[in-house]
Formats: structure tokens, C-alpha cells, sequence
């Protein structure tokens, strides 16, 4: 017969040494920080040897402590994988995905199908968020956000890079085209109020100092920004590879391509105290492999 250790002090030692403290520990699993000394000093009893070290204020996990966590960790994700594949197959996973809303429509939604066929038992459910200050409150298993920023209570995994640059409608820069930089004062500049710096930025990489008197105009989101851009009502600064199907479908065009802005990546964020279920992994694993993957370019034809 096994001589297990505790498995719920083993639950509570996982999070502990994840989280970096008895006070985040027991915000996640609804303990009070003696409950967590208590399971942790229980452990440490079973064990033979201590596991966590006090460093000024703080509780901190010992080098050896942290691999046997690692490995609990493991472990705790093969238990789940053999409990969901013991359970009940026909019952869907659902996975609630929060991402904003040019992000979700332009580069995720259109892939999903690849996902859906490789987990068929698998339901993506996206919901879309358009300011991010409310973004990170619950109610998803995975968010997907541009970083870096601070988010402590969540594991955060990087997963696609993201430039700026230059967008038009192809119809627009027939009728007024790109020859240089120079022709940019005969066109509208599209602007978003949530990305105040685009057009700042963009010039700046470009070198160029517009005059004040170019036409200006700003939209409170940037997928309204970018549906003006497309309707041909003005120039835009659109993020690359999330419009890079646009281009190839011909609905945009990259006047400028070699000017381009780097921008933060993307991340796949999941709250520390989520179900690390198989279905999130290996949605966490595609969202990588997507990232990773070259999309296919042709020559760039600008319209005449």
C-alpha cells in the first residue's frame, strides 16, 4: 500500500511555492495564511525537512523545494488528464477565451478551425473586451492580452510578436497614390483613441514631420478605425501579422512595409488557481505554434 504524503498540504505547499508567498496562497485557495503555514508545517513534518525559509518578511521556497513542487505540479495535471479521460467523453470542454476585439476578429477567429478540427470534444467560446483597464476580472479560462504588464495572479505565456505599420484601401491609393513619404499630406489620417501613439510613433520610424494642416480623425476604437481605413476614408497604422490575411486578401495594402514599429507581444494568460485542463494546454500550445508559424506572402502590388 502507497505511504502517501497529505495530498491537500501537498495542494497548498503547490500553490505556495508557485505564488511566492502564504498570503498569495491563501488569497487563491480561500485560506487564512496560518491555514497555509499549518498544511505546509504538516508537509515539512511528513517530509523530514523544511521547505520554505523565511527572507525578511517573507516565506520563500527552498531550491529543493521548488523542483519537488514542479514535479507535484506534473503530477497534478496527469491526475486531471486521467480523471477527464475517465469521465464522460461525450460532454463537451468549453474554453472561455477573452481577447480584444481587432485581435479576436482579424487573427484568432479565422484559425479557430484549425484548432476545433485537432479537439473536436473541445467548444472555443470568445468573448471580446475593448478596454483593457476591466480586462483581467474573471469569467475566462484564457486571456489574451499585449504585455508586458504586471499580472500577478495570473501565468502568462508569449505566444505571437506584433510591428506596426502603414495600411490604405487599395481603391483609395488608386485615386490618390503613394508615390513618397511627401504624398502622405494629401490623405486623412485615421487615428484611435485607445492607441493615441500610432500615428506618432509610425512618423517618427518614418522620419517625416507632416505639417499641421493634414486632415486628422480620430475613432474611439481601432476596429472602427480600421473599417474606415478599408472603406477607403483614409490612411491608417494597422498591426502586422493580425492583418496580414487583410493584405493577401487584398482589402489592405502596405504602401511602406520596411517602416514598421515594434510593438509588445501578445500573451496567453491563465489565472494561477484555473483547471490546467488537457483542453487548455493544448489550446495554449496551438496559440504558440500559430504564433510561430510563417504566414504566406506574395510581392507587394501597389495599385496605380
Amino acid at each position: 500500500m502507497r505511504r502517501l504524503p497529505p495530498l491537500h498540504a501537498l495542494q497548498v505547499f503547490e500553490v505556495a511555492a508557485r505564488a511566492g508567498s502564504y498570503a498569495q496562497a491563501g488569497l487563491e485557495l480561500g485560506l487564512t495564511h496560518g491555514a497555509v503555514s499549518r498544511q505546509v508545517a504538516a508537509l515539512e513534518t511528513w517530509l523530514g525537512q523544511r521547505l520554505f525559509v523565511r527572507v525578511g518578511r517573507r516565506m520563500v521556497a527552498t531550491p529543493a523545494a521548488r523542483v519537488f513542487a514542479e514535479e507535484i505540479s506534473l503530477s497534478f495535471d496527469r491526475l486531471t488528464a486521467a480523471a477527464e479521460a475517465c469521465g464522460r467523453p461525450q460532454a463537451p470542454r468549453v474554453l472561455r477565451v477573452s481577447a480584444p476585439s481587432t485581435f479576436a476578429m482579424r487573427w484568432l477567429i479565422p484559425r479557430l478551425e484549425g484548432f476545433h478540427a485537432a479537439r473536436p470534444g473541445t467548444d472555443v467560446r470568445v468573448t471580446t473586451t475593448t478596454t483593457l483597464q476591466d480586462a483581467l476580472r474573471g469569467g475566462f479560462d484564457l486571456a489574451v492580452r499585449r504585455g508586458p504588464e504586471p499580472w500577478p495572479q495570473h501565468r502568462a505565456v508569449p505566444f505571437l510578436t506584433e510591428t506596426d505599420t502603414l495600411v490604405a484601401s487599395p481603391a483609395l491609393l488608386r485615386d490618390r497614390p503613394l508615390e513618397t513619404l511627401r504624398d502622405l499630406e494629401g490623405h486623412v489620417l485615421l487615428g484611435t483613441e485607445t492607441r493615441p501613439g500610432d500615428w506618432t510613433d509610425w512618423l517618427a520610424a518614418a522620419g517625416v514631420t507632416l505639417p499641421g494642416g493634414v486632415r486628422r480623425r480620430v475613432f474611439d476604437h481601432f476596429f472602427v478605425t480600421l473599417q474606415a481605413v478599408e472603406d477607403g476614408a483614409g490612411l491608417g497604422i494597422g498591426p502586422f501579422p493580425v492583418l496580414d490575411r487583410m493584405v493577401a486578401a487584398d482589402r489592405l495594402v502596405a504602401p511602406f512595409p520596411e517602416i514598421r514599429v515594434e510593438r509588445a507581444a501578445y500573451f496567453a494568460l491563465t489565472p494561477f488557481d484555473a483547471d490546467k485542463s488537457p483542453a487548455l494546454t493544448a489550446f495554449i500550445d496551438w496559440l504558440v505554434a500559430e504564433g510561430a508559424r510563417p504566414v504566406p506572402t506574395r510581392p507587394l502590388t501597389i495599385p496605380r
